[in-house]
């Protein structure tokens, strides 16, 4: 391209010389250029004479179109720096309840200090509801299990601890640490996060099986229930912050956690604005909650 830019700058300017000294090449270097391009089309572009450079007849034939060309090339590069520079675009993201919560609020607003021109979309649901969004092009990237999806990739975040969730005054909650298989015998209030969670799958690998009564898909809901004497639940330590509800947090064993990934189609389709929001989750991640 840069073959083109030179031919467009000696037209403009008459000579080699000059439009060489404007492009900060020299005078050889401009004529080598040129003498490539009219080899590459197999047409003479320019007559050289004592009183500067002027374009040939089949030269003017194409000059017009190279002309459009150059400036559509520019178009392209200019675009190109707005984007980097994000000046506008759209991020759209699948997010889950104790995220949009606890982590979005300071992380968009340190975006957006940044990237004022910038919208985001944001759709909240589970596992399976945001893996089937990114399949479908309806977000971006999603907050996922790796171990809950399939058909995507994944980045890592971090891992979260699950702790029990007991009413106050529930005998379990007088213990430091509760075991899974006494949570098996209650009551127990399970978060409908799609095909898999993390609790059941800890039940499973402990050999016991939880005496499931309700099934909710909001975790707030639930602790609402476990106040109200309903049952038991295991829910992320990140939703069970800054809450004010009457009951007991307690971890189990064996432990229970979740791991935390962004999850999307492919690196090369993601916009822009996107992949700069995923670099900053990736920055702060160790200093999230």
């Amino acid at each position: 391209m840069n073959r083109y830019i030179a031919l467009l700058k000696i037209v403009e300017m008459g000579t080699f010389s000059r439009a060489a000294e404007a492009l900060g090449y020299t005078q050889p270097a401009m004529s080598q250029m040129i003498a490539s391009l009219e080899e590459e089309l197999g047409i003479r572009l320019l007559n050289r004479g004592r009183t500067g450079a002027r374009l040939t007849h089949e030269g003017e034939q194409l000059y017009p179109s190279i002309e459009r060309m150059i400036y559509q090339y520019f178009a392209v590069q200019e675009k190109i720096k707005e984007i980097h520079r994000l000046d506008t675009g759209v991020i759209r993201m699948g997010t889950l309840a104790s995220i949009s919560a606890h982590w979005l609020p300071d992380l968009l607003k340190t975006f957006t200090a940044q990237y004022p021109g910038v919208e985001f979309v944001i759709h909240q649901g589970d596992y399976l509801s945001i893996q089937e969004w990114i399949r479908t092009g309806a977000v971006d990237f999603g907050f996922v299990n790796p171990r809950a999806v399939s058909g995507i990739r994944t980045m890592r975040l971090r891992e979260g601890a699950m702790l029990a969730v007991l009413p106050q005054d529930h005998p379990l909650a007088a213990l430091d640490t509760v075991p899974l298989a006494a949570l098996a015998r209650e009551p127990f209030i399970l978060l409908e996060e799609g095909h898999y969670y993390e609790p059941l799958e800890a039940f499973r690998a402990a050999h016991v099986s939880p005496n499931i009564r309700y099934t909710i898909h909001d975790d707030y809901a639930i602790m609402t229930m476990v106040e109200a004497g309903l049952g038991v639940s295991i829910l992320a330590e990140l939703a069970l912050r800054r809450t004010n509800y009457r009951i007991a947090l307690r971890p189990t064993d064996p432990p229970v956690s979740r791991t935390v990934a962004i999850g999307y189609l492919d690196r090369e389709r993601l916009p822009m604005a996107s992949w700069r929001f995923i670099e900053l989750l990736r920055a702060r991640a160790d200093e999230l909650p």
